[in-house]
């Protein structure tokens, strides 16, 4: 494997990773505030 060949393939690797990091925090961040809002207003149901 030429040293091309190995800078393109740990770049498409740090891309990758940082793709993978950038969709678990769009997904994650919308999903952890929903479950907090969820707990938040099923407490008050039990609480008064």
């Amino acid at each position: 494997m030429s040293e091309q060949q190995k800078d393109h393939t740990e770049n498409n690797k740090e891309n990758h990773t940082v793709g993978i990091a950038v969709s678990w925090g769009l997904v994650g961040i919308p999903l952890a505030y929903g479950l907090v809002e969820t707990v938040r207003r099923a407490a008050n149901l039990f609480v008064g």
